[in-house]
């Protein structure tokens, strides 16, 4: 429902987004993520026709972003992270009046507006102006007016920003019970409610795609898990038998008062040496108290995608500067 490869886009000399390519497939609910500043906004912005992308192409239920922008539209039913509104107006009648602009024909216009609305949970403030009801029922109002014409395709951006916890649990829910029934792109910074609410997560930093993929695939796969290690046997044999594990990068054991040895072993992306270690433990008839692989949350994921890919990239520019001064 939406292809994205090699866009790219600048503002002046500023590179907001740099040659990301993704695609979101039919029913799909796909959390974009990344802290303030990442390129998301941009990258939704040019998807929903706002700003032209400066290389790359992008298209949406099949049609090409630049060219057929029209049918891009028609296709989408967008909310803003600030939703635009006519505080003058009730909540009822800015509806009729944006699916008006929409293309909602005349005779469905009222059935339309009432789908809307109860799929958003705004019936009961329906009567009132738009700019009396509150910040969270104001978002909800934005979300039903991306539905009143009832698109395949959401995306929403920031949709709980500056809301109130419950609030927040409010919309996110509003977002679950849409997933049965629209393609969703979800962005947001907030790492629990794009776990909540998606079955997979795009993570984009300082305009480059990051992580792509389910969010306990890519915490498994992730650098950052750690193997723990509790076992009735001396921390010098404990030590001995870890040593030379595949993907591992073993600390120093310690002994507990219960005699028992604990290690935790730092692994290497992808690698899981439990089953080599279980069978390590079992020749040398080692009684094992514990023994699994900690990964890490996805706030630490996160983390280690963003900040950590900064810091590897800094020392490997590093190491290339030093090595062309040598």
């Amino acid at each position: 429902m939406i292809r994205v490869s090699d866009l790219t886009k600048y503002f002046g000399p500023t590179r907001a987004v740099d040659g990301i390519s993704f695609s979101v497939a039919r029913g799909e609910v796909v959390g974009f993520l990344g802290p303030n500043g990442a390129g998301k906004t941009t990258t939704i912005r040019v998807l929903a026709g706002y700003h032209p992308a400066t290389s790359g192409t992008a298209s949406v239920a099949g049609f090409d972003v630049e060219r057929q922008s029209l049918q891009v539209r028609q296709n989408i039913g967008y909310l803003p992270e600030n939703v635009p509104i006519y505080p003058d107006l009730r909540v009822i009648e800015f509806l009729r009046y944006r699916a008006a602009l929409k293309g909602v024909a005349a005779k469905d216009r009222k059935a339309a507006v009432a789908r809307a609305m109860a799929k958003a949970g705004v019936e009961e403030v329906q009567r009132k102006l738009v700019g009396n009801v509150s910040r969270g029922y104001r978002q909800r109002v934005g979300l039903a007016d991306a539905l009143v014409a009832n698109p395949p395709i959401l995306i929403l951006d920031e949709p709980t920003s500056g809301l109130d916890p419950n609030q927040r649990r409010r919309i996110k829910q509003v977002v679950r019970d849409l997933a049965a029934e629209h393609t969703i792109l979800f962005s947001s910074h907030i790492l629990s409610e794009v776990a909540d609410v998606s079955t997979r997560i795009l993570v984009i930093h300082r305009g480059r795609l990051r992580a792509d993929g389910p969010p306990g695939e890519l915490v498994a796969r992730s650098a950052g898990r750690s193997l723990r290690i509790t076992a009735a046997c001396p921390a010098n044999q404990l030590g001995e038998l870890v040593t030379g594990l595949p993907g591992v990068a073993a600390s120093t054991p310690v002994t507990g008062p219960d005699g028992c040895a604990t290690l935790v072993c730092v692994l290497e992306p992808g690698s899981d040496p439990s089953a080599e270690l279980s069978s390590r433990l079992l020749r040398a008839g080692i009684a094992v108290r514990e023994l699994k692989i900690d990964l890490p949350s996805l706030e630490e994921y996160f983390q280690l995608m963003t900040e950590g890919a900064d810091r590897d990239e800094e020392v490997a520019a590093a190491a290339a500067a030093g090595e062309a001064d040598a």
